[in-house]
């Protein structure tokens, strides 16, 4: 398992790699162990990411940047101070003939209630105010501690049979209702690809804290690849 500082080095060089070619760039959640922007107070780290990120939109590249459960904090800094478009629902884009639905994919589809609830609790502005009452070094602790504990139990809980897959039995109740090509998730933390139907394909990007996968978009077809 790799150390942040050196899978961030990482990152960047994958960003650097492609920014020739990629039109425009999905981060679709979990990008940040935790995020939380206090008025004056912005989290600690992640200086290259996010140079580069602005290196990215400065050139005219699109950044895209999804709130995932750990980040979902985000609000308006990185638009502000480094040009990516921050996303906090679903979003359906064209690409050439393909419809594509691009999410983080926390809380979609039947189950993971009591998650559900906690999302409504620390998505209010209520909860937000009182967690910006508390000073920056205890918030960030206890935010870790249980980040790494969600990180852990999300591991624990892998499915290999795809109708146990939460996000799979949701692609396929909402291929019922606005059908698309692709279904594009973060989230499980796994690298998956499954057919919805013979039009439809869910696919998870992974992470990477281990598998270091990522998807790319060419002429129609979605592809998982892995960074070497």
């Amino acid at each position: 398992m790799l150390e942040s500082h050196e899978r961030e080095r990482q990152i960047v060089q994958w960003l650097n790699e492609i920014e020739k070619e990629a039109k425009e760039i999905y981060l679709v959640g979990d990008i940040f162990d935790f995020w939380f922007e206090y008025n004056k107070v912005v989290p600690k780290g992640f200086v290259r990411l996010l140079g580069k990120i602005a290196s990215l939109t400065d050139s005219g590249t699109s950044v895209h940047l999804f709130a995932g459960n750990h980040d979902l904090w985000m609000k308006d800094y990185l638009e502000t101070e480094i040009g990516a478009k921050i996303h906090h629902r679903n979003i359906i884009i064209h690409e050439g003939n393909k419809k594509i639905l691009i999410g983080h994919g926390d809380g979609l589809g039947n189950g993971d209630y009591f998650y559900k609830i906690l999302k409504v609790i620390f998505t209010s502005k209520f909860c937000q105010w009182i967690f910006s009452r508390l000073h920056p070094n205890f918030s960030f602790a206890l935010a870790h501690t249980w980040s790494k504990n969600s990180r852990k139990s999300s591991y624990e809980s892998k499915f290999s049979i795809k109708e146990n897959e939460i996000l799979f039995n949701y692609c396929q109740e909402q291929q019922k209702i606005n059908p698309v090509d692709y279904y594009i998730f973060g989230h499980r933390h796994l690298p998956l690809e499954i057919k919805i139907d013979e039009k439809a394909t869910y696919i998870n990007l992974g992470e990477w804290i281990n598998q270091k996968t990522y998807g790319v978009l060419d002429n129609g077809i979605i592809k998982l690849e892995s960074y070497k």
